[in-house]
């Protein structure tokens, strides 16, 4: 009698995979080892970079002058590394976060930095220069309105992204774009800080041109923009002479008020020629250039490492900008799209603009160099920012990286 043929179990279903639950999301130790993107060593080094650059400058910038009053003179710099070493490993974090997770907070991180930012209204609120922009809390000054930047590109690229169907009906352009974006540049504009406000507006503006709006749509923002600024200046003494300054070639009547600031900015960024003056030997830094280790940082750094240090600066912010469009190019998600165009039109255009100041084409507008300046609200915002950005380059399909390297090798 044949024997029957035993039957074989067949192999078993592959499991299926177990959705993410929550926010928490599991690393594997082969994840922490795989190659990443030629575009997130790219905005990560020249990140590091610039922000251990204007550690090395707040030092040089603020130790004179501390020293003569009779106070420490690493105090700044100590401050200012304690922002440094909380908004740098924050940037990493923020780059293991899954694009899903930065969709989930977009509209709660915009309620809750549009609250932050009402603080100054309230006896928290600290007015300084004509703004009233900062808040005190147990002795910690910060500007929510930094904060707010990155919010509101999250907000713009979530809102574009759901709507990316219907953006060629100008009416689902508007709403809810215009109005919600307009009310967060108001609570900035209501504090009389015109330089934030505008680097905002430019981030909107950035969100819908990488969204993909006709640009026929962008008239009228610009218009009510122009009509908005020119408002502005004329109900503003003050800032109507700053705005003037720009244009007064002769600054001999006026050189103690409106262009005092300005021309000892451009006397200290001349001042360098092309190799400097040495590392610590800044003339302008003992009180004579207000701000030296804030708006006008880029003056003390072309003084002392002159046109090469300068030239050093714009190299990294162009490696920032590179990377950061390249992200822009390659993604399919219109979501990582908006939201990393928008976030590099805020670094690199308030860069160009801080740059811009010092160079007087643009009148003080109290915008600061982005990971230089003085100022740890500003430091741990860009560099959080900068980590949405490396989250994003880790979402670039591996073809695309790997596909200069495979038709070089055929």
């Amino acid at each position: 009698m044949a024997t029957p043929t035993p039957i074989r179990p067949l192999p078993p279903e592959p499991d299926e995979p177990t959705p993410k639950r929550g926010l928490a999301a599991r690393v594997s130790l082969g994840s922490l080892f795989r190659p990443v993107a030629g575009e997130f060593l790219l905005i990560s080094s020249s990140a590091v970079l610039l922000t251990i650059f204007g550690l090395v400058m707040v030092l040089s910038a603020t130790s004179a002058t501390a020293t003569a009053a009779g106070q420490a003179p690493y105090d700044a710099v100590i401050k200012q590394a304690v922002f440094a070493a909380i908004g740098l490993p924050l940037m990493f974090i923020a780059s293991r976060l899954p694009v899903s997770f930065w969709k989930r907070i977009a509209w709660p991180a915009l309620i809750v930095t549009t609250a932050f930012q009402l603080l100054v209204f309230t006896p928290l609120g600290v007015e300084d220069g004509g703004n009233r922009n900062w808040i005190l809390i147990a002795g910690i000054q910060a500007q929510p309105s930094e904060f707010l930047k990155l919010a509101l590109a999250l907000w713009l690229g979530f809102i574009l992204f759901r709507k990316r169907t219907l953006l060629g009906d100008w009416r689902h352009v508007f709403i809810p774009v215009v109005p919600v974006a307009a009310a967060v540049i108001a609570t900035v504009l209501a504090g009389h800080d015109l330089g934030t406000a505008m680097v905002l507006f430019l981030l909107s503006l950035g969100a819908l041109f990488f969204s993909g709006v006709k640009l026929r749509v962008f008239v009228i923002p610009l218009l009510l923009a122009v009509v908005a600024v020119a408002a502005l200046a004329v109900t503003s003494p003050n800032r109507m002479e700053r705005i003037l300054s720009v244009f007064n070639t002769d600054c001999t009547a006026d050189y103690l008020s409106t262009c005092y600031q300005p021309l000892h900015g451009i006397w200290g960024l001349a001042g360098g020629g092309i190799f400097g003056l040495g590392l610590g030997n800044s003339k302008e830094k003992y009180e004579w250039l207000p701000a030296a280790s804030s708006d006008y940082i880029f003056a003390i750094v072309g003084e002392e490492l002159g046109l090469i240090g300068a030239i050093v600066v714009l190299g990294l912010f162009a490696i920032y900008a590179i990377g950061a469009f390249h992200i822009v190019r390659k993604t399919d998600d219109t979501f990582v799209r908006i939201v990393a165009g928008a976030i590099t039109v805020w670094i690199v255009g308030q860069a160009l603009i801080n740059i811009g100041v010092v160079l007087r084409l643009f009148p003080p507008l109290g915008v600061p160099l982005p990971f230089m300046s003085q100022g740890g609200t500003s430091l741990v915002s860009v560099l959080v920012a900068t980590g949405v950005l490396l989250a994003f380059a880790r979402t670039i399909p591996v073809t695309t990286r790997q596909a200069p390297r495979a038709a070089a090798r055929r």
